[in-house]
């Protein structure tokens, strides 16, 4: 083999190793560029579920406080419909203990009102001794009273009772009438004042004075 022959073969095996090297970074640039794409979709997926992820977040965060602001301001107007409710209830009240001053202008109802009043204590007492305590312009009035009271309550029950109208104490000028009866040591106390049977006749009628004023509560199944 002479030197052209060896010249020949050698720019051959080097064109070949030319080309071998070629294909192969050619092939490792294919991959490259096969794992490069991969991979950036695999970010950029990943990515797109972070932003998913927390957009959903956020939806739920702003439907959760759109909830509770709905249900604050429902339980705000619930609650200032009531408290609307309860003035005009108290306001009914008012008008209704405004009222009671008028009672004691006739003397004649005022006495009968009175006796009731004062024979009711000592049905509720059932005591010996009763002490009766009246405002002072009442006074007379309430001796009266007291003697129609005994004999209502002797006849009931067959008992006698001795009663002291209170000369030296006496409730409140302001009141509208009534009379509060003590027992003898005044440690049991009956408060028959106007304003006190009002008070109880009126908290008792509150469902049925509501259901007039408002209509029938829909929630309730019992009636009291």
């Amino acid at each position: 083999m002479n030197d052209l022959d060896v010249q020949k073969q050698i720019r051959q095996m080097v064109a070949f190793i030319e080309q071998e090297a070629n294909e192969k970074a050619a092939e490792i640039d294919a991959k490259a560029q096969e794992e490069f794409a991969i991979e950036k979709d695999n970010l950029v997926n990943q990515q797109k579920q972070k932003i998913l992820q927390f957009y959903q977040r956020k939806e739920k965060q702003i439907e959760l406080q759109r909830k509770i602001q709905q249900s604050n301001l429902q339980n705000q107007s619930r609650i200032a419909i009531l408290k609307a409710r309860e003035d005009l209830i108290q306001q009914l009240r008012q008008q209704a203990i405004n009222q009671l001053s008028l009672i004691s202008n006739d003397e004649t109802k005022y006495k009968q009102l009175l006796t009731n009043l004062i024979a009711q204590a000592f049905f509720r007492l059932i005591e010996r001794e009763v002490i009766i305590k009246c405002r002072e312009k009442d006074i007379n009035l309430v001796n009266h009273a007291v003697e129609a009271a005994i004999g209502l309550y002797k006849n009931a029950i067959k008992k006698d009772v001795k009663v002291t109208v209170l000369s030296n104490a006496f409730l409140a000028h302001d009141i509208a009438g009534g009379i509060e009866a003590y027992n003898s040591d005044g440690k049991i106390k009956i408060n028959n004042t106007l304003e006190a049977r009002l008070d109880m006749l009126f908290y008792q009628m509150i469902p049925e004075i509501r259901e007039k004023l408002f209509g029938r509560n829909k929630s309730r199944v019992h009636d009291n």
